[in-house]
């Protein structure tokens, strides 16, 4: 028995300081949950578990949060995981595996993330000196291989011979392919009167070329801007297709898989491969793929390491004509390559990213 998504929705994601900026987790997330379910035909009394990534809120469960405020029966409990930029995918991966198990038939998979509202953190001291502001968590034990995530994009520039022409070229197209799209209101839930995604722009040479540098040859340009946003993707069993009259998108399989740390931009690598063992599948067989452009450096590397044809590659823009919301960026790219899925056929990849030198891949197939 193999898991189907039958239906997926997102909302716009919109950088931070934006339209979202007023709205709290479970204000993303209730209406795209909402959307998704009525999508898939799908009664909110048959929910079995709602699973969230979320990376940067303030804890507690805000997979509860959202599932409440949806409208979801109480008997639903809700699932947080916080697998930072690669959660939105991991989500996925667990709704299958509680699927193909038995455990649930339908399974409301996703993530939310509002960088408008996170919290500050303060880390404590047990000698007492005041507590002090931090903004990046440690994602690894040892302080010279856990650098600031744009520093980790420039080694992986230099390590890779990725000049910042080819890191410019990449965002230009990004943006150019997002502006050329057809509507994506198949798969964009209108909130705050966001139907498209804001920040996407004509991506000149020039104006990349004035952009703030950042790292090295990161800059503002070839980064992805932080973001707010929400997606969620159903996913249900063979007979729950069946029974609602949906022909879903197939999981096939995934991975998540860890690397070096100090080089979290390569980690999609071992995903992938990991992919493709469990799947049987190889690149010539993908005709559609999502790779995160958290840096536009990390989808070059991966695009060229994996042998993924670029033609088929983020075909409708990626993160860098978006932006980045960290927990939910895995489960956009999901829902990108699911319409994308159900307009053209073939067999899709979708892979990202993590801090701390880990990643996930999935492979969906029409």
């Amino acid at each position: 028995m193999t898991a189907q998504i039958i239906a997926a929705c997102r909302s716009a994601v919109v950088p931070r300081g934006g339209a979202f900026s007023t709205l709290t987790l479970e204000m993303l997330g209730a209406p795209i949950v909402r959307a998704a379910l009525s999508q898939a035909a799908i009664d909110p009394a048959q929910v079995d578990e709602v699973i969230v990534s979320n990376a940067i809120g303030g804890g507690g469960n805000p997979a509860r949060l959202i599932a409440l405020a949806a409208g979801l029966p109480e008997h639903v409990a809700g699932l947080s995981i916080d697998r930072q930029c690669a959660g939105g995918l991991d989500a996925l991966l667990l709704a299958k595996a509680m699927v193909e198990s038995g455990a649930a038939d339908v399974v409301l998979a996703g993530g939310v993330e509002s960088y408008s509202r996170r919290p500050q953190r303060l880390r404590t001291y047990p000698d007492g000196r005041p507590p002090e502001f931090y903004d990046q968590p440690p994602f690894a034990p040892w302080p010279t291989r856990d650098p600031d995530m744009a520093d980790a994009a420039n080694t992986l520039a230099t390590t890779y011979g990725i000049t910042r022409e080819d890191q410019d070229d990449w965002a230009g197209q990004s943006h150019s392919r997002a502006r050329l799209a057809t509507s994506h209101s198949d798969e964009i839930v209108i909130l705050q009167d966001q139907r498209t995604d804001p920040f996407t722009r004509n991506m000149t040479p020039a104006l990349a070329a004035r952009a703030k540098v950042v790292s090295g040859s990161i800059t503002v340009a070839n980064m992805a801007v932080a973001a707010d946003a929400a997606a969620f993707c159903v996913v249900v069993s063979e007979r729950m297709a069946k029974q609602v009259g949906v022909q879903g998108i197939a999981l096939l399989g995934g991975a998540t898989k860890g690397d070096k740390p100090e080089l979290p931009g390569i980690a999609p690598l071992a995903a992938i491969e990991a992919t493709f063992a469990k799947t049987g599948l190889s690149a010539k067989d993908i005709t559609h793929a999502e790779v995160m452009e958290a840096f536009a450096v990390q989808a070059i590397a991966c695009v060229r390491g994996a042998q993924l044809d670029p033609d088929y590659v983020n075909m409708g823009g990626g993160a860098l004509a978006r932006g980045h919301p960290i927990g939910a960026s895995g489960t956009i790219n999901a829902v990108r390559l699911y319409h994308d899925l159900r307009k053209s056929g073939g067999t899709g990849l979708a892979t990202i990213a993590a801090a701390g030198g880990i990643a996930t891949a999935l492979a969906l197939t029409a």
